[in-house]
């Protein structure tokens, strides 16, 4: 008997959605001093005794220093930038109402299928990958799935920074199992309300966005454009040096759920010596397995975190490597100069959108590829978690 032929698995859409409200540093910087020296004001007497931490004060040359990023899209501006507050303010929506990242989610939703040419009678699979979800249960994707009125499955899943390229591996595995024909997979990234927006060193990071990726199988896609799913590959190395611990235990240790060790830190300086290295080797042994060089990808869509993080995944990447090619032709996004391998960055007018930047990148800079040329997307986060596919333009 013949054996069957895997099938063909492409990638025909994606969509990328925002918030209507951006906060530049200057705005950021402007709220955050204000509480910082008014924080310090009112203790004083404790600071000086040396019972409680001086809050240092921060400037917009500061962050764009430590990570590249120069302003980010919020859901809720107001309440971030009130220093009587410094968390955003969302308003409840009763349980009738479409959930807030169900919104996020349809929009983004909605742009990749009329870029794949999708109709919901054609998508018989929903997943969102993010690194939060507003609620335990009932799963967003389902809700997200009756809205658009898609039959089928949905189902929800948390993997950080790593949520879009695990999500869309599942997705790659439905498909060439057969369990599905066509997916949609989306990321509705609604960071901020875990965001300590009273830290300094963290409280640039993050933004509000949402992204949706169409996945199916060659034979049904409605557009000859689009990506080959050459490969999937993905890794994951236990470590707490990235933490959010918020969770419903916290009301069984009688924990203050909003503490500052139950938000979002990390310990950044080791993550970006432990993180970068295994980026590059995870890319290049992934590569390897296809028979390819780093100086043969066209494009690098990098999880965009840090632009000095991504540098240095490229600085490692290329470390000792001989030879040129097409990846050579690139550099014109930011990233490793005018003539080196071509990595876009757009960390600096969305900031970190956790998941959801490596799709931003790949919605924004993929037009132009030629026929041929291969990509690849690649997340570091959390976990630790990589995760990454190798595309090639149809």
């Amino acid at each position: 008997m013949k054996a069957e032929s895997k099938p063909t698995i492409v990638i025909s859409g994606s969509g990328v959605w925002t918030p209507p409200d951006t906060i530049t540093n200057e705005e950021l910087v402007t709220s955050y001093n204000a509480w910082a020296e008014r924080f310090n004001r009112i203790h004083a007497a404790a600071i000086k005794a040396g019972k409680t931490e001086e809050m240092p004060i921060s400037s917009a040359r500061f962050i764009e220093k430590a990570s590249g990023i120069k302003s980010r899209f919020v859901y809720a501006k107001e309440g971030i930038l009130d220093i009587d507050r410094m968390r955003p303010k969302f308003p409840e929506r009763k349980a009738g109402e479409l959930s807030l990242q169900a919104e996020f989610a349809l929009h983004a939703a909605r742009k990749a299928m009329e870029k794949a040419n999708k109709s919901s009678s054609d998508i018989d699979a929903v997943i969102v990958s993010c690194a939060y979800t507003q609620r335990a249960f009932p799963a967003i994707a389902i809700e997200v799935q009756d809205a658009l009125g898609i039959t089928g499955f949905g189902f929800d899943m948390l993997m950080a920074c790593s949520a879009a390229t695990f999500g869309l591996h599942r997705a790659f595995d439905s498909l060439a199992s057969g369990s599905a024909k066509c997916v949609l997979a989306i990321n509705p990234e609604v960071v901020t309300p875990m965001v300590n927006w009273c830290d300094r060193d963290s409280h640039f990071i993050f933004g509000d966005i949402s992204t949706a990726v169409i996945m199916e199988r060659a034979d049904t896609a409605a557009t000859g454009n689009g990506f080959e799913v050459l490969s999937t590959r993905a890794a994951t190395f236990f470590s707490s040096n990235i933490r959010s611990d918020f969770g419903h235990v916290s009301r069984a240790t009688d924990e203050d759920p909003y503490g500052r060790e139950k938000l979002f830190h990390q310990q950044g300086r080791k993550v970006f010596e432990e993180v970068s290295p295994k980026a590059a080797s995870h890319i290049k042994e992934h590569l390897a397995e296809l028979g390819l060089s780093p100086y043969e990808v066209r494009r690098f869509w990098l999880h965009q975190a840090n632009i000095n993080m991504n540098n240095m995944v490229m600085k490692h990447l290329f470390n000792g490597l001989e030879g040129g090619g097409k990846g050579g032709r690139g550099g014109r996004h930011g990233l490793c100069g005018p003539d080196g391998p071509d990595a876009p960055t757009i960390i600096d007018r969305y900031a970190n959108t956790a998941s959801a930047g490596v799709i931003i990148a790949f919605d924004q800079y993929s037009q132009d590829l030629e026929k041929g040329d291969v990509g690849i997307i690649c997340s570091f986060g959390a976990g630790y978690s990589i995760g990454s596919l190798v595309l090639r333009k149809r």
